[in-house]
């Protein structure tokens, strides 16, 4: 087991990854940038080492930074949490060739499903279903409009080595293809220093479905269920929740020894999520995996009892998958994380500043995964997550009621919030019913509120 683990993020997912720390016996470092210096993963760290500037670039991107950090510290495996560099082959790389563990897939695998157009051929040759689109990278907007023409409109232009919603563009008609395939490489290349594109078939009002797997070095992959995500806007997830109202039993086992062949065939190690599309008809379509935890892991960790972090630890150190998790994986009711951020809750907009009132709601089945605290700042930096809420109830009408109840009794001032936002949408009546689709918050906000 290690003895020391490097924590390359902050906020409230580093002080995730310590609290598994502390539990296995493992002595946690935490890096942080000079905005961060009065923040809960530094104080709660048995060490901390601050690695630059605010500035994303100069210090939590900066992979020299980072790995001097944890040569200094002396460790023996660095987490990489999620976003930031935590699906940066090239640093999973540099910390293997400075024998330090890199709690993750290896990072050819990383590499493999970190460019979108290649993780759909490696998933097609598996037999997992993907949409219709282009065979490779688009050459030019010509190349795009005659893959359209063949799969018919609308499509969806995405950014191979993207996410997040950056690099993407809808495309309705071919008079519009040119510009918007100009824009969307453009706004791809100044994201992620790569402006190759694909293409898909879009679906209209889909489902956004997920699923949380975990994989031991030895080939053994389970399937620990799916995540329902498609509340969300401009492709960012606002609620997450579990079991999904419109997967069958025997759709969520089909998938899921699918994916788990298929991952044990290609080497994958460590946790990773598999996302779907799902139409009217509950055909799923691929659409990308991502290498790392996930932020809404804890709905997982809600109707599972499997604890993702601590997973990912001890799989990293060569634990087989029956000593992680000690008997079969068991669901039990219903979960729904909301992430809690500083926006706007209508126009989205960041909202930096002074925490001045903090009171997290608490109670049976409720959970509140956060680094932030009363006089505490949001930086303007970075993310604009505050919390996360999660609660879990016998069924999913208890877990929306108990949502409902925790979300009213959250106290945050000094910044704009969501929970305003988040309260219309349990309020919801299709949202209730489980009518929704990745156009929910476009139609709920044309609604008048109250």
């Amino acid at each position: 087991m290690f003895k020391k683990i490097l924590i390359a993020n902050r906020g409230e997912i580093a002080l995730r990854v310590i609290c598994a720390c502390k539990e296995l016996g493992i002595r946690a470092v935490a890096i942080y940038s000079e905005a961060d210096r009065n923040s809960l993963h530094v104080r709660f760290a048995d060490e901390a080492i601050c690695i630059g500037p605010p500035q994303l670039a100069q210090s939590y991107l900066n992979i020299p930074a980072v790995i001097s950090a944890a040569e200094i510290a002396n460790v023996d495996a660095i987490h990489p949490g999620y976003g930031l560099l935590a699906e940066n082959a090239n640093f999973a790389e540099v910390a293997e060739a400075c024998n330090i563990k890199f709690i993750g897939p290896p990072p050819e695998v990383t590499r493999l499903m970190g460019e979108k157009e290649k993780a759909r051929a490696a998933m097609k040759k598996a037999g997992v279903p993907i949409l219709p689109g282009s065979e490779g990278i688009l050459g030019s907007d010509g190349e795009a409009l005659e893959w359209a023409r063949q799969v018919g409109f609308p499509v969806i232009i995405k950014a191979s080595a993207g996410g997040g919603g950056r690099g993407m563009r809808i495309v309705r008609s071919e008079e519009e293809l040119p510009a918007l395939f100009q824009a969307a490489q453009s706004e791809a290349a100044a994201a992620f220093g790569n402006g190759d594109l694909y293409m898909e078939k879009f679906v209209e009002r889909p489902r956004h479905i997920e699923f949380q797997v975990l994989a031991d070095q030895y080939g053994q992959v389970v399937s620990l269920g799916e995540r329902e995500c498609s509340i969300q806007r401009r492709h960012q997830k606002l609620l997450e929740e579990s079991p999904s109202t419109h997967v069958t039993p025997e759709l969520r086992e089909q998938i899921g020894q699918v994916l788990c062949k298929t991952l044990s065939e290609i080497g994958y190690v460590n946790a990773g999520t598999i996302e779907f599309l799902m139409d009217e008809d509950r055909r799923m379509y691929f659409i990308e995996m991502n290498t790392r935890i996930q932020v809404e892991h804890p709905v997982t960790e809600m109707v599972t009892d499997v604890d993702l972090v601590k997973s990912q630890i001890l799989l990293a150190a060569g634990a087989r998958m029956d000593e992680v998790l000690q008997g079969p994986i068991v669901h039990r009711g219903h979960a729904i994380e909301c992430r809690i951020n500083a926006e706007h809750p209508e126009k989205f907009t960041p909202s930096a500043g002074k925490i001045t009132a903090f009171h997290p709601p608490g109670g049976t089945g409720v959970r509140v995964d956060t680094a932030a605290y009363e006089q505490g700042t949001i930086p303007p930096y970075y993310d604009s997550l505050i919390a996360k809420l999660i609660v879990r109830g016998k069924d999913r009408n208890e877990a929306v009621s108990r949502m409902a109840r925790a979300l009213e009794m959250f106290i945050i001032e000094g910044v704009y919030t969501t929970i305003p936002l988040q309260r219309r949408i349990l309020a919801d009546a299709d949202f209730r019913a489980g009518r929704v689709d990745t156009t929910f918050i476009e139609k709920l906000l044309r609604r008048p509120n109250g």
